[in-house]
């Protein structure tokens, strides 16, 4: 599938462009191996919405969501939020090779502008995709730059849940990155659509931003 709005992507170093066609190419080889199972709640492989969505996930279940997206939802198309750093430019690279265009910023570098991008993509018609405790964390805490996303576009946030049978954890890293091991089993859980009230401010914004952060750690999880 062709990145959409090829404009809005900046060219990547030489090693990113090769470090992601190699990562690409792993995710895909243990994905195959990699038994899916969706639970979905909102309802998105049934009837496919006409509206934009935000996608969100926590950054440290990251590996599987391309083969999730390639399998089930291809034929939606749009944007991911990556990080300025050189890691940022890998992670653009390899969404790349899976048809997903990106939109480089976080909260310390290029913040507004990429909001700002973000807002243009959902008013557009595209979906955009957001690990909200990147790109350095703390992880599983729900920065607010997606509540603010969702407020001025009226977008419907798509909360997923995505849990490993078995995966190997890099303790070392700020997240705690799973890797699923091959032929592991991935739960993955569209939950219900959420939308954010757009009035919401001090304390209701606060209790919004709460709201989402929860339907993502369902447990509380601090592992």
């Amino acid at each position: 599938m062709a990145i959409p709005r090829p404009e809005l992507e900046k060219p990547l170093p030489a090693k990113a462009r090769w470090q992601g066609r190699l990562a690409a190419t792993a995710i895909s080889l243990l994905g195959r191996t990699l038994r899916i199972e969706i639970e979905d709640r909102s309802g998105i492989l049934e009837k496919r919405p006409e509206h934009s969505l935000i996608w969100v996930f926590w950054h440290n279940r990251l590996f599987a969501m391309p083969m999730i997206y390639r399998r089930h939802l291809s034929d939606r198309t749009g944007a991911v939020l990556t990080s300025p750093s050189r890691d940022g430019a890998v992670i653009a690279a390899t969404m790349r090779c899976f048809g997903v265009a990106s939109v480089r910023g976080s909260s310390s570098k290029r913040g507004p502008a990429a909001m700002l991008e973000l807002v243009d993509w959902i008013k557009d018609g595209y979906d955009i995709v957001v690990t909200p405790d990147g790109p350095r964390g703390p992880r599983y805490r729900l920065a607010p730059g997606l509540i603010r996303v969702a407020q001025k576009t009226g977008a419907r946030i798509l909360p997923i849940r995505i849990e490993y049978q078995s995966a190997w954890v890099f303790d070392r890293a700020w997240d705690h990155f799973r890797l699923p091991k091959p032929f592991s089993r991935v739960r993955v859980i569209f939950e219900p659509y959420e939308t954010i009230d757009a009035a919401a401010d001090g304390d209701s914004f606060e209790a919004e931003r709460a709201r989402i952060e929860h339907i993502l750690n369902p447990d509380h999880e601090t592992d």
